[in-house]
């Protein structure tokens, strides 16, 4: 059977001329230190070390060998990419069953049948889809927790069609997010637990200030919050809004290119060096297929709505809205000091795309949050092979403790009201580290809550 070759990786034309846009550079450099040009000022090292190898070498040998390994690396590097396009494996994962859905958005229920499990209510990113958290039969944390005593509910929000159009963050959190955890508590359970994955978390976190009381724990994972924690994001976000900005009232999307392409200006040579390392496994191999896997998610994306990518590139990277609290969601600023509920952030410590100091923010910013640090990056902390062994279990006690605190003082009520949790949220935050890189998670305690207003 013919496969369709795929479009990725997206967006295709950016990887391919950053690639060739830095191969070219080293012609360039050659072609001013070979001419003598008085603005070459090579470093001390290991520059010095190689000048004096340069220095009997003919010029003309050297550029040829220079143009050779050019060559040799774009052609590995298309090479990779086209095998991946052609590679046999897709994605054949059913759905499990559908228990809410409102316009393009569906709450897919990973319970086992017949299982009376605590609600676990899972919210990935607006800009990637959701089947990260089920990626593979043997790569689905959703899956991997409904077999620890967990009834996960995935979120999938759909692509904006003409329902979300005009979309703000409120119309999501306010509206769909709490929708689905209305549909979660006229289910029965007990309250659930909520946990946010990145972009999900910020959502996720909204949501829990609105609605604590109907919840029994918060995980955050890879949530970002200062997002000036590193230089240089204040500035993209700032060209980014401007950039994009008559593209967002064209179309009245951010299309998924790019998106991408914002993500892979973290790291513009991202593409090169993971492809390269792909075309060194045999494609029948079971790390190929995780490749294969991996990369169709990432270039699976989704678009956003104009008012969601004015108020993520123009409030939350330009202007750090987030850390001065001048976010809002239902006219509320949203205010992690006012949380009280128990709470855990993992903070992935080789995280590339929310650096570590940016959750870390976060995870300071609430009440006796517990703090998990794995030595895993972003995605690999939901995906990689280790994963299921170094970062899912302690989670999952977290979690799993997190239920056993939360005890109702009355039956659940129905849509659109709110469960009486007894207690407080708090948790104790780990005195000192314990593993690699790794805080103690706290178990999770609850005292009597004050009035919150609503």
């Amino acid at each position: 059977m013919e496969v369709t070759p795929r479009l990725g990786p997206r967006p295709l034309g950016l990887h391919l001329a950053a690639a060739q846009a830095t191969w070219r550079r080293s012609t360039l450099a050659w072609a001013s230190w070979s001419s003598g040009s008085p603005s070459w000022s090579p470093p001390p090292e290991p520059i010095a070390a190689l000048a004096g190898e340069l220095a009997e070498t003919p010029p003309e040998a050297f550029a040829a060998a220079l143009e050779t390994a050019i060559a040799r690396r774009s052609a590995e590097f298309l090479g990779a990419v086209t095998a991946y396009r052609r590679h046999p494996y897709r994605r054949a994962l059913n759905d499990p069953p559908v228990l809410w859905r409102d316009g393009g958005s569906r709450l897919l229920d990973f319970g086992l049948a017949g299982a009376a499990a605590r609600p676990l209510l899972l919210v990935p990113s607006l800009v990637n889809r959701g089947y990260i958290l089920d990626l593979a039969e043997d790569r689905s944390f959703a899956r991997w927790i409904a077999a620890r005593g967990f009834r996960p509910l995935l979120l999938d929000w759909g692509d904006p069609g003409e329902a979300e159009a005009g979309f703000t963050l409120t119309d999501y959190v306010a509206g769909r997010l709490e929708a689905a955890l209305d549909a979660i508590l006229a289910e029965g359970g007990g309250p659930p637990l909520l946990l946010g994955y990145c972009m999900g978390g910020l959502l996720a976190l909204a949501l829990a200030q609105r609605r604590q009381e109907s919840l029994s724990g918060l995980a955050l994972l890879a949530t970002p919050w200062d997002f000036h924690a590193v230089p240089g994001q204040a500035a993209l976000g700032r060209a980014a809004a401007l950039t994009w900005a008559p593209v967002l009232e064209l179309l009245g999307v951010l299309p998924v290119d790019a998106v991408q392409a914002l993500f892979a200006l973290l790291d513009p040579l991202t593409a090169v060096r993971k492809f390269r390392r792909f075309a060194t496994l045999d494609p029948e191999s079971a790390a190929a297929r995780d490749f294969v896997a991996l990369e169709d998610w990432l270039n699976d994306g989704v678009a956003l709505a104009a008012p969601v990518a004015r108020e993520c590139l123009g409030g939350w990277y330009a202007r750090n809205d987030t850390l001065q609290g001048r976010w809002r969601v239902a006219g509320r600023a949203v205010e992690p000091a006012r949380l009280d509920l128990p709470t855990v952030c993992v903070v992935p410590t080789a995280d590339r795309i929310v650096p570590p100091a940016s959750a870390l923010a976060l995870a300071a910013a609430i009440p006796g949050a517990a703090v998990q640090r794995p030595a895993f990056g972003h995605i690999g902390m939901m995906a990689s092979s280790r994963a299921e062994t170094r970062v899912w279990p302690p989670l999952a006690d977290w979690l799993a403790a997190a239920a056993a605190e939360a005890v109702p003082e009355g039956a659940l009520r129905g849509p659109g009201r709110r469960s009486k949790v007894a207690g407080n949220a708090a948790v104790r935050r780990a005195a000192s580290p314990r593993g690699a890189g790794q805080r103690a998670a706290a178990t999770p305690g609850r005292k009597r809550r004050r009035s919150d207003p609503a």
